[in-house]
Formats: C-alpha cells, structure tokens, sequence
C-alpha cells in the first residue's frame, strides 16, 4: 500500500478478490454521482432525506452482507467493508448507512424470527424502511448496565417506558432495535436486559428534534421517547428465547461494529491525506510550493507511515473477522486506534491547510469536524483502554 499512487487506489491489497474490486468502481461511482453533490444541502437540512436511501436499495448497497433467501444482497462481509471504505474516500463520514445495513439489519437477520425476519429485512434492503439501534440514554452512555429504559410484561404485551438520545437514523427510522430492562430483579442488570422491534408511527413512540452536531451533519441524530408503547410479543427481537439475553446479543455484534468504525476512520484519514498532499502541491510561500519545504515534507512522510501501519492492521482484523476468528480485545485495539489516529491527522491537515483549513468552504474543514466524533461513538475510547488492559491483566 505504501508504495500505490494515492492511498485510495483500488485493487492494491491483497484481502480483497477482484469481484471486490469491480464491486469498488460502483460503489465509488455511485458516491461519486448521487451523495458528493448532495452533500450540502443535505448538512443543511440535517438528514440525507428518504430519497438516498431508495436509491441505495435499488443500487444494491444496502443489507449487502444479508443472505439473498431472506431479502438482502447476498454478498460476503468485505462488500460491507467496501461501502463503508468508499463512504470515507468520499468524505461521507458517518455511520448512518453502516448502522442500518451492518448493524441492525445482522441483528435482525441473525436472533429476529422468522416472521421478523420476512416483515424487516426486505424492505430494509430496498431502502424503504430505515433502521436504528437505541442504546444510549441521558444518564447511560457507554455503560449498558445503566439503562433505565423499561419493559414491563403486560398480559401478552410489554409496555416500554423510557428515553434514548443521541440515535443514529432516529428521526428517519422505520423501526428501532430498543435496548430496555426486562426483569427488574435480576443479580445483574446484564442479565435482565432484552431487544425491542419499535415501529414508527406506534402510539407512545415519539421522535425528538434532530440534534444540531458540529459535525456528521448529513446524518440524522435524534432523541427517541417511549411512553406506555404497547408493544405485542412479537416485537421481542428473536421471541422468548432471547428473553433477557439482550446484554450478550449487543457483545456477540459490538466487536463487528467497532471494526467498521475503524475502517470508515482509517479510509476517511487516507483521504484527509490526499487532499492535503494534493493542496501542498499546489499551494505557494516563500517563492515555492509547500511540498518543497522540509518541515511539510517531514510531517507528510510521518503521516503517511503511521497511516499505512494502521491500514495493516485494520486490513488483518477485517480479514480476522471474516474468518470468524476476530475478539472483543483486538475490537477495542483497533477501534481505539485508529479513530484516534484519524483525530490527528485531521489536525496535522488542518495545520497544513493554514487558515484556509479554517474555512468552511476546504473539505478538510468538514473532516476535520466530521472526524473527531470517531473517538466517541461505539464506545469511547477510554472505554476501550479499560477493555484492553482488562484483557491483559486478567488471571491466566
């Protein structure tokens, strides 16, 4: 990789087949021509807008990593990692279209019944019915054990009560995988937490305002609200069986979510790379362009070096979790890693940049504001040292 052209060439690595590639050039062609126009009059209006989504589903882009017999696209997990590289090689940054195709849509795919399964995965596929995933509330953040969203058992039904915030997709979903609390007495609350199926439109159900971010602008982010929602038994993701086994059906997907976190911020600081090496080039001081000044010479090949270490590692745990042999531990290792190396190239180009880095119009500036939520979401990353050192100093 050190030695492609640009670090965004396609066909350069050797976990991808050639299938892969040509599977590349449309995706790269349909960001290229339907999301980069839109960009900003979808940051404007704070969502991409249903239209996108339709246009993913008739593309083929979404559910791609669902089996063809239940309503997805039939494709292996390095497609799903295709789109969500290609996503960040387009400064598309965020997890908008990763968390309805490779979050929710597996979640449902793998523990939803059958009858979940031909009611959601369809029509999630064409794009018509948008999927979100609510964890996180006001005082719970990256801690599940501190939820207080409830369900309680009602004759056959539940009646969910509770709030959810920050929720990727919420103001445009379609339906919502609600993590709630299910049995009030259990020793531990892990053990009495259970998946929800929340339709849009249920009484009870209601939408917050889309939440104003300083950046990932084009994605909805909205607070979710559930007062006495009459849910029916079969809203319980995955029926009886998976009855307060929530905790370990989000653990068994988390390390799956972290690593495409980490990709989308390991292609998104390759590109923040290549626009400011392209901006160097041309950009003039003293008499001569940037790049012929050792001090931007020094830092660009820093920046590079540290980028094409930290492609070799993602590259090895997409090829891990492809052959099922990848952990929670290297989950939080990777995810850590390199969403923080993309906060610092972000502020390395920036710098670049000079004042125009500053200015809104220059896409580094987007990256930059775009990037720096990566560290956050999916677990903080001080949540993923705690892991990691948990991991390295547990009795043998």
């Amino acid at each position: 990789m050190a030695q492609a052209e640009t670090l965004m060439d396609i066909g350069i690595r050797d976990i991808f087949t050639e299938e892969h590639d040509i599977f590349r050039e449309s995706v790269r062609r349909f960001f290229k021509e339907e999301i980069v126009p839109n960009q900003e009059r979808w940051e404007k209006q704070k969502h991409c807008g249903r239209e996108i989504w339709e246009k993913m589903g008739a593309a083929g882009l979404l559910g791609v990593n669902i089996p063809a017999d239940i309503g997805g696209v039939g494709g292996d997990f390095k497609a799903s990692i295709v789109i969500a590289e290609e996503q960040g090689y387009a400064n598309h940054a965020g997890t908008s279209f990763g968390m309805h195709s490779d979050i929710v849509m597996p979640y449902i795919a793998e523990y939803g019944t059958a009858e979940q399964i031909e009611k959601f995965i369809p029509t999630m596929a064409a794009g018509k019915s948008i999927g979100a995933l609510a964890m996180t509330e006001p005082g719970a953040g990256s801690d599940l054990q501190g939820i207080k969203t409830y369900a309680k058992k009602d004759g056959e039904d539940w009646i969910l009560n509770g709030s959810k915030v920050f929720i990727t997709n919420g103001y445009l979903s379609g339906v919502v995988i609600v993590v709630a609390i299910t049995d009030l007495d259990a020793k531990k609350k892990a053990h009495g937490i259970s998946l929800f199926l929340v339709e849009d439109g249920m009484p009870g159900f209601n939408k917050g305002k889309i939440l104003d971010k300083i950046g990932q602008k084009s994605f909805d982010t909205a607070e979710l609200f559930f007062d006495d929602v009459r849910l029916p038994s079969s809203a319980l993701l995955g029926g009886e069986s998976y009855l307060n086994k929530g905790f370990y059906l989000l653990m068994n997907q988390l390390p799956r979510e972290r690593l495409l976190v980490a990709v989308e911020a390991q292609s998104h600081a390759e590109y923040m790379f290549e626009i400011t090496r392209d901006y160097v080039r041309k950009r003039k001081a003293f008499g001569r362009t940037l790049s012929k000044l050792q001090t931007i010479q020094h830092r660009l090949a820093e920046l590079k070096t540290e980028i094409c270490v930290s492609r070799a590692f993602v590259d090895k745990c997409i090829q891990l979790q492809d052959e099922g042999r990848f952990d929670s531990t290297m989950a939080s290792m990777i995810k850590y890693w390199s969403t923080d190396l993309a906060c610092k190239v972000a502020t390395e180009c920036v710098q670049l940049h000079g004042g125009w880095g500053y200015m809104w119009e220059y896409t580094i500036a987007r990256s930059f504001t775009d990037s720096r939520v990566y560290p956050i979401y999916a677990g903080s990353n001080e949540i993923m040292k705690e892991l990691i050192a948990r991991d390295i100093i547990k009795d043998p």
